[in-house]
């Protein structure tokens, strides 16, 4: 039997999204696989994590690119990223409260160009007047990465319904953001 490293990956985020403290018995165990073959695949937990970090850039990435940010209104393009992210908010929301992620020298280059991304979105709503520009294009960004963890644990947990995802995310952040005319 070949293993589909693609499906571990995506069980183990499933879990470790849900349970942040999972052991590595517990990821072989949701993946339907032994210990001893997720340890040749994955030497230990920071492997597994920094695999997932590549994962999830990638998945993010996909998203962006799914959500032609630059086609239309600022605000337009917003609501199709969170649409694309949904699939993808477990990992993100677990992968962005990992800090061994974010430590050090060693962070992954896929983050800066995923920041830059978003970023500029903001700042091209700023520009053209659909954003608000007291508010940095850096803190919108990270705006958005909150809530879409908030929100994805929120799913989780059933606090939200699954169906309120995107609504919920973009009507918040999309209600801060939005530039309002002074009257």
């Amino acid at each position: 039997m070949t293993l589909d490293r693609d499906q571990v990956l995506r069980a183990a985020a499933a879990l470790l999204s849900r349970k942040s403290t999972a052991t590595m018995d517990e990821v072989a165990r949701a993946a339907g696989i032994g210990r001893a073959t997720l340890h040749r695949h994955f030497a230990g937990r920071d492997a597994l994590v920094k695999a997932l970090e590549a994962l999830g850039i990638q998945e993010f990435e996909a998203a962006l690119d799914r959500a032609r940010l630059e086609e239309g209104g600022a605000e337009d393009g917003l609501r199709r990223l969170i649409a694309e992210m949904e699939h993808a908010a477990d990992l993100l929301a677990f992968l962005v409260t990992e800090n061994q992620l974010f430590e050090g020298e060693q962070v992954h280059e896929g983050w800066a160009r995923l920041d830059a991304r978003v970023s500029a979105h903001f700042k091209r709503g700023q520009e053209e007047g659909e954003f608000r520009i007291d508010l940095t294009p850096a803190w919108l960004t990270e705006a958005l990465y909150g809530l879409i963890g908030a929100c994805a644990w929120s799913v989780m947990d059933g606090r939200v319904a699954k169906k309120d995802f995107q609504y919920m995310i973009a009507e918040l952040l999309l209600g801060g953001a939005r530039r309002s005319v002074e009257k």
